[in-house]
């Protein structure tokens, strides 16, 4: 378990932690005195003072310092040094006793909470993650027989529902709580229903467990007196359609943002209603499936009644629209309605296997687009999205990350096919605010590379391409004179401004192969940056 603390001091050189502490608090050790443990020493400084020493401290030191006395050790968990524990669970048994002493000492009185829980073995052991693992064990049972169910799979599910039950159990009772946010990658699972089903059934077969998880989650929010930050994403089967309803009106009234993302909701049920989202008046910031965005909901968020709405993200899932349907997506009028009431909107767009067709549906040329994050393991996205973006949202698009999973590394789909222009290159043409482009898993021919690099300049802070996109044609190959990986490396680090070279390890970026968790990171970051 990683415990991450807010507002750490930077590290510098100087004095042991404590000591440099104890310097700052004003607390010069007297000739002669003991570190503790005698009559005059630090176990015998008052509480608050120790406290407040704790308080220049980072994190592990802290915990390090807390270890010279018992009496340091009680003021470890005063209510003033934990406001916000940020936490990274590996589903693992090794973590539960850690997190229900954490919770313990923490849970009935810290302010912001952000819980992550990581499946970081899956049983696939494949670059597709669990998505892949599943999709395997479908594809081997083409005959219509269930898939065999795995081992690791059912403790995986057994032992994330325990450590869910823990954290919302800790903090049930906890009206000091601002912002929550709960993060759950095991959920992949969902992609494919049925089996995922298959192993709940299998690890809570009466569905005592889920009940309790979801009563705990609407306790927390009936109890709450303060709350104005609440995200779940991707988490198995812990928000409802009720869910909200236990939230009172003033919570509501003043709830500044609300992210409820791919939850485990079938057919045709959505987790709000444009009717609900009537109370979120206060609401600056919101994340939603992209089916469940309705026009109606884009009318009630631009009613002069409801503050100004600053940032949007919509997930756009295959499955989602799969059983829901896109009939009931804003139109421009409404996107057009929404921007005059929200004048410093801006969105951010995750597609998960979406067809290129129903894309360019989705894309309304009033969207104020400023992120968008593709990722395909089976449809791939056409040049003609591509250039419809770049032509749309030259004044808004910031980020563009084109993700590819595929398997056969033989060939990659290349935009540029059968066009004048690279719909890449168009791109960093024509959208001058461009800072990040990431693309794997299509092709991105050499010479389109460095152009782009020397038509963004050093405004392009990142470019990241796989070493495996990158082609080169004919003529750079053969010419004898001239290397041209090296020719490529220096001429986009020449059009940068920085050195450059491409990533030649893909499992080293969360964004290639952990897309899920970089959208919800970055979501949370685009969300906070109002």
């Amino acid at each position: 378990m990683l415990l991450f603390l807010s507002q750490e001091p930077e590290a510098r050189p100087g004095p042991p932690p404590v000591a440099a502490a104890a310097a700052a608090a004003g607390l010069g050790p007297a000739p002669g005195m003991s570190v503790c443990g005698e009559a005059v020493g630090a176990g015998s400084l008052p509480s608050e003072l120790v406290v407040h020493i704790f308080s220049f401290l980072a994190g592990p030191d802290r915990l390090r310092a807390s270890a010279a006395c018992s009496h340091w050790r009680e003021c470890l968990f005063y209510p003033a040094l934990w406001p916000r524990l940020r936490l990274s669970l590996r589903v693992s048994p090794a973590e539960r006793p850690r997190l229900e002493f954490l919770m313990r000492k923490c849970g009935w009185f810290v302010r912001e909470l952000r819980v992550q829980f990581a499946a970081d073995n899956y049983p696939s052991g494949g670059g597709g993650g669990a998505a892949a693992a599943v999709g395997e064990g479908a594809a081997a049972t083409g005959d219509g027989e269930a898939p065999p169910l795995c081992p690791r799979w059912l403790d995986l599910l057994r032992t994330y529902l325990e450590l869910v039950l823990c954290v919302l159990s800790s903090v049930r009772n906890n009206r000091n709580l601002q912002k929550l946010s709960l993060f759950g990658d095991i959920s992949i699972l969902q992609q494919h229903g049925s089996i995922s089903n298959t192993y709940l059934s299998k690890v809570d077969p009466d569905g005592k467990k889920i009940k309790q998880i979801q009563q705990l989650f609407e306790e927390i929010l009936g109890n709450s007196r303060q709350l104005k930050w609440l995200s779940c994403g991707f988490m198995l089967q812990i928000v409802t359609p009720t869910s909200l309803s236990s939230l009172s009106n003033p919570i509501a009234n003043t709830m500044e943002h609300l992210s409820l993302l791919d939850n485990h909701i079938p057919g045709n049920t959505t987790l709000i209603t444009a009717v609900e989202l009537e109370r979120f008046v206060s609401l600056r910031s919101l994340a939603l499936d992209f089916c469940d965005f309705t026009a109606e909901m884009a009318r009630v968020l631009a009613d002069s009644n409801h503050v100004p709405l600053h940032r949007l993200s919509l997930l756009v899932h295959s499955v989602s629209i799969m059983h829901k349907s896109l009939d009931s997506m804003p139109e421009d009028e409404n996107w057009k309605a929404l921007t005059r009431n929200s004048t410093n909107l801006r969105v951010y767009i995750m597609a998960f296997d979406v067809k290129s067709d129903d894309m360019l549906r989705i894309l309304k040329p009033s969207i104020p687009l400023e992120r968008i994050h593709f990722d395909s393991y089976v449809t791939c996205v056409s040049g003609a999205v591509v250039d419809l973006i770049s032509r749309q949202y030259d004044k808004f698009l910031t980020h563009f990350i084109l993700m590819n999973d595929v398997i056969d590394m033989s060939g990659f789909p290349d935009l540029s096919d059968n066009r004048n222009e690279d719909p890449l290159v168009l791109l960093a043409w024509r959208c001058t605010r461009l800072s990040l482009l990431a693309v794997h898993g299509y092709t991105v021919w050499a010479h389109n590379l460095i152009a782009i690099a020397r038509l963004r300049g050093s405004d392009l802070k990142v470019l990241e391409v796989t070493e495996e996109s990158i082609d080169f044609d004919q003529g750079e190959l053969a010419d004898q004179d001239v290397d041209p990986v090296h020719n490529l490396i220096e001429q986009v680090s020449l059009g940068l401004g920085r050195p450059w070279h491409a990533v030649m390890d893909i499992e080293l970026l969360s964004v290639f192969t952990e897309p899920t968790r970089h959208f919800y990171r970055e979501m949370q970051s685009f969300s906070e940056g109002i």
